[in-house]
């Protein structure tokens, strides 16, 4: 785990009392959290607690999402209420949950679709390319593969690749171990504890809270759309609630 950040850093993304309704259903509850630069914060909960509701409402991805009330500032940008392009241009990329990789497509054809945006950029995008294949040595072996021949893990790796291919300032990941046997899943944790590493800033939300705070700098706990408590991720592992709740402790 990467030293605790100083709380004076650039607060990159900040949310402040954000409700979210899908049609009648409430889904999140006035959370407020922030993420600081150069900073990988995680949100732990249960199915359904309204984790990936957080990142969708975040990087603007879903139109079924009612954003009732709340801020979402991200780079001094107030964004609860611009497009997911607008998003994605200020330097934010989204991983979503399930991966969504394009199955008919080949491995490199994914990833040269995460860098659409820079495409006449194409000595950046080489090099980005270039990159990702050092960090992900088996897309290298199988860039000319259709990305569904791959197995769950490599489509997990593509994935992030994908979403690096954006250059972002800011990655989200939703749910990255979701499906995964656990070697897989040790592997896809150390892909991100290797970009924490780096100094990627990370929005993780994951299920498995020991791998999620093994990683982070710090937690929130997200229940019923309400963040319940949240700490350096040091402290949140050794919390009784979170120990019983979600580290089987």
């Amino acid at each position: 785990m990467k030293p605790m950040t100083n709380g004076k850093q650039e607060k990159l993304l900040k949310v402040e009392d954000l409700r979210v309704f899908y049609g009648a259903a409430r889904a999140l509850d006035g959370i407020s959290f922030h993420v600081a630069q150069g900073e990988v914060v995680t949100i732990i909960g249960s199915n359904g607690a309204g984790k990936s509701t957080t990142l969708k409402t975040v990087s603007g991805i879903s139109e079924l999402l009612k954003t009732v009330s709340g801020s979402i500032t991200f780079a001094g940008e107030r964004i609860e209420k611009k497009s997911s392009h607008h998003i994605a241009r200020m330097g934010m990329a989204h991983v979503p949950e399930g991966r969504r990789v394009f199955a008919g497509s080949t491995v490199e054809d994914n990833l040269l679709l995460g860098a659409y945006r820079r495409r006449r950029m194409r000595g950046a995008v080489n090099d980005e390319l270039e990159r990702v294949y050092e960090r992900f040595r088996v897309l290298r072996e199988r860039r000319s593969q259709p990305a569904g021949y791959l197995s769950g893990g490599e489509q997990q790796m593509l994935a992030i690749g994908r979403g690096l291919m954006a250059s972002p300032r800011f990655l989200l990941l939703d749910e990255p171990s979701l499906g995964l046997a656990p070697l897989l899943v040790s592997q896809v944790f150390e892909i991100i504890a290797g970009l924490a590493a780096d100094g990627t800033t990370i929005l993780l939300v994951e299920q498995l809270a020991h791998q999620a705070l093994r990683v982070a700098d710090r937690a929130y706990v997200l229940e019923a759309g309400v963040i319940s408590g949240g700490g350096d991720a040091a402290s949140m592992a050794a919390d009784a609630h979170v120990r019983e709740a979600y580290l089987g402790a």
